[in-house]
């Protein structure tokens, strides 16, 4: 992908990275990085990655809507959504690893992953009111999943932000690690998906995603039911149990041994 294109994707050893890459712009969602960035979503499951991770050029993650886009306007809003709906609607696991702020609508694309990593400079700022517009693109629905309805209403409603910290203790990430290690730790959760049958994974997140939608403990284990089923059929799934088996077996053999 050229330089001057808003979004660089790497895809090596099954792990996709998406990179926000217009910080002359403050990784602002433009039309151009929202379709760059739903065009390289597309790229790594249609390249067969087997987890994507989402980050983002210094010193800004992504500074929410385009300022000139939204003044004077040339696609209709839904048209920005692009980006941020192909991170939610993505079939493998989505990582974001934020540092620095995230403002607006670029809350919207840490929210649309399924994990997300905070660095201590991650600031998430919602800020939607302060410019004068409504919340879009489900933002109130993800964020408020996430936090809870006061926590929501805090961001949105009242102006209130969250430090990376903040947002680790609040259940909007996961983890708050210093910006040096947060690569690594993006990279370490990355491996582990890597490390596991690309369709289970794939079958557990959309048992995951359906379970939110059902109302009782009942619906979920008829629902995950179905699925473990599916997967104690599968080829891995005995592959794996007998190498734990004689592993432990092993380890039992050796002790004996030694006594």
């Amino acid at each position: 992908m050229p330089a001057t294109e808003p979004v660089r994707v790497a895809i090596e050893d099954g792990i996709a990275r998406i990179t926000l890459a217009d910080p002359a712009h403050r990784n602002a969602l433009s039309k151009a990085l929202s379709d760059a960035l739903a065009a390289g979503v597309a790229r790594a499951v249609g390249e067969g990655a087997a987890v994507l991770v989402l980050d983002a050029e210094p010193p800004v993650f992504c500074a929410g809507g385009s300022l000139d886009g939204l003044l004077n306007p040339q696609h209709g809003l839904e048209e920005m959504y692009a980006g941020f709906l192909a991170l939610a609607d993505a079939p493998i696991p989505t990582i974001a690893a934020v540092s620095g702020p995230a403002v607006g609508a670029g809350v919207n694309l840490p929210l649309a992953c399924d994990v997300v990593l905070a660095g201590k400079s991650a600031r998430f700022d919602p800020r939607f009111l302060d410019v004068g517009i409504h919340p879009g693109g489900g933002h109130l629905w993800r964020l408020s999943r996430r936090i809870g309805y006061q926590g929501a209403a805090a961001l949105v409603l009242c102006g209130d932000a969250l430090t990376g910290a903040e947002a680790a203790a609040h259940g909007l990430a996961w983890r708050c690690v210093p910006d040096a290690e947060l690569p690594e730790a993006a990279n370490r959760l990355a491996r582990r998906v890597v490390g596991r049958s690309a369709e289970l994974v794939r079958r557990t997140k959309q048992t995951l995603r359906a379970s939110e939608g059902l109302r009782d403990a009942a619906q979920a284990v008829e629902l995950e039911l179905e699925a473990q089923r599916w997967s104690v059929e599968q080829p891995d799934f005995r592959k794996r149990v007998a190498a734990i088996r004689d592993g432990i077996a092993n380890k039992h053999a050796q002790g004996a041994s030694g006594r």
